[in-house]
């Protein structure tokens, strides 16, 4: 099966039954027709082939980037601007912006998405009346979620991946987590941080091109 094939019959069966804490509620793009639709050519377009990446893990999706397209990171106008048109409204996500400014530094979507692979420690999203939650942000939906969490690493790992290394976005919670994880389960012989696009967004967006070099620096220094 091609690189393609695995990420969306991975992407297709994903679901998560069990007991979550009152008011939280599952995310999931891949049960959405229109979501799927795009992230399958999305995938077929960057992805048809079987050449191994390395990962780099975000969090989960939030509602306005993957939550909309099924791509991580990935907003309906950054899905345009790469050849995959969509009605959907088009409204810039943060997060999306950073990182695609940071692909076209690389040399563009076709090399990069050649070797890398974002997905996130849960592939599904969270909300909480009405708004973007992150799995640590409740302890008692970390716990929760571990199990299911641990197996999609375990399953996207089985699409031929480097487990030299890998990459995470955040360099907090997310950070920590991961590493807790690698450390037990020896996933990857190594994680790497970076500092998460939102934070950079936000909180350092006159510094964009300072971060953008650090990423590269440590892709670019791995191969």
């Amino acid at each position: 099966m091609s690189y393609a094939e695995n990420i969306l019959k991975f992407y297709r069966s994903l679901s998560i039954k069990v007991k979550l804490p009152p008011g939280v509620e599952v995310m999931n793009p891949y049960q959405d027709d229109v979501a799927f639709a795009l992230s399958k050519r999305f995938y077929e377009k960057f992805y048809n082939d079987s050449n191994p990446r390395t990962l780099i893990f975000g969090i989960n999706p939030g509602r306005f980037g993957g939550g909309l397209t099924g791509v991580p990171f990935t907003d309906p106008l950054k899905l345009e601007q790469i050849g995959i048109p969509n009605d959907l409204k088009k409204k810039v996500e943060l997060s999306a912006d950073y990182i695609y400014r940071m692909i076209e530094a690389y040399g563009g979507p076709r090399k990069f998405y050649q070797h890398f692979y974002i997905t996130a420690l849960s592939p599904l999203g969270f909300v909480k009346d009405s708004k973007n939650l992150n799995y640590y942000d409740i302890r008692e939906l970390q716990n929760a979620v571990e199990p299911f969490m641990l197996q999609c690493i375990r399953e996207q790992l089985a699409f031929g991946v480097n487990r030299e290394r890998c990459y995470c976005l955040g360099e907090g919670k997310n950070f920590d987590y991961l590493s807790s994880i690698n450390a037990k389960h020896a996933f990857f012989g190594e994680v790497i941080p970076l500092a998460h696009p939102r934070f950079i967004m936000q909180y350092k967006r006159k510094h964009i091109d300072t971060y953008i070099s650090d990423y590269l620096a440590k892709f670019n220094s791995k191969h």
